[in-house]
């Protein structure tokens, strides 16, 4: 079941009833208006459907109680800064039954099988972005090709930096001296918010398959509690910066993350992507992705499955 984005950026009462988000506007509860109109200004959605929560104010107002039923319902709670981007991210601690029998096959991974499964990602990744360029870029991309093909294990040649330099030097002809940077100029906040939806949608799935996001297979900052999503978000990188191409390619002037540009972003969970030769939604498609990852830490499998982009 495809679960639900909720993104709140007005002021906003949440709380739980009846297994149910409900919505209540502060202007609205305290107005003189009559109950009757009050009432029907109330929103429910049922906390089963729901995926991600996004909390985009200040003066956003959330129970307990809810809180408590997002996170047993696998629920991912994203909270924003006073710039509208991202700062935190709410997992559960328990997602799967037989939890601490998976959390030991993954701290007990062998070196190499993490550096091979590294090897997998980076090569997908690469392709990936090589399969945007093409598509949408419409540029020669078999140097690119080439570069995943000569991964090897750790990717201890750095291939990944080398693809990303030329691709990053591509990805926007408009504009020319573009340089992927966290703090960096537009289009930097389009794929800031982006990767931020993805990295909940990936951490949200690890958790569902049993894993502790924070032990990654590359990544180890020790400052990171969520390592292992952004190890394995790497293939599925560009499909949000598709998206950001699109929303760039027809706003070269944005500055900021309007209504309109989150509510654009948000559709990532849903995006159609193609693993082993189906079409699914991004979130599905992770979900897939975990689980494989699972199998290989568990010894059932030495291939990890990612989305692939058809050029």
């Amino acid at each position: 079941m495809i679960k639900r984005t909720l993104c709140f950026s007005n002021p906003a009462y949440l709380s739980l009833a009846n297994s149910q988000l409900v919505i209540k506007l502060p202007e609205v509860e305290k107005s003189t208006m009559p109950d009757s109109f009050k009432q029907n200004a109330v929103r429910t959605i049922p906390v089963e459907d729901i995926g991600i929560v996004i909390l985009d104010h200040t003066q956003i107002t959330i129970t307990q109680g809810l809180l408590e039923a997002l996170l047993e319902n696998n629920c991912a709670v994203i909270t924003c800064d006073k710039s509208h981007l991202p700062v935190g991210l709410l997992l559960p601690l328990c997602g799967n039954y037989t939890q601490s029998e998976r959390f030991r096959y993954q701290i007990e991974a062998s070196l190499p099988l993490k550096k091979q499964l590294w090897q997998q990602t980076i090569s997908a990744k690469i392709l990936n972005q090589a399969a945007v360029l093409h598509n949408v870029r419409k540029i020669e991309v078999g140097n690119m090709s080439a570069w995943a093909d000569r991964v090897k294990s750790g990717d201890s040649e750095n291939m990944e930096a080398r693809a990303a330099a030329y691709y990053w030097k591509n990805a926007f002809p408009q504009n020319p001296h573009f340089v992927r940077d966290r703090e960096g100029e537009i289009p930097n906040n389009l794929l800031n918010y982006g990767y931020a939806i993805l990295r909940a949608v990936v951490a949200r799935a690890l958790v569902a398959s049993g894993m502790l996001p924070t032990l990654g297979i590359h990544h180890r900052n020790k400052y990171n509690a969520y390592c292992l999503a952004d190890d394995i978000m790497e293939p599925y990188r560009p499909y949000v910066d598709k998206l950001v191409m699109s929303i760039y390619d027809t706003n070269p002037s944005v500055q900021e993350l309007t209504t309109e540009l989150k509510r654009a972003l948000l559709e990532i969970p849903v995006l159609d992507v193609t693993i082993q030769g189906k079409r699914s939604p991004l979130m599905i498609a992770v979900s897939t992705t975990t689980a494989s990852l699972y199998k290989c830490f568990a010894g059932e499998s030495r291939k990890i499955l990612y989305p692939t982009i058809d050029e």
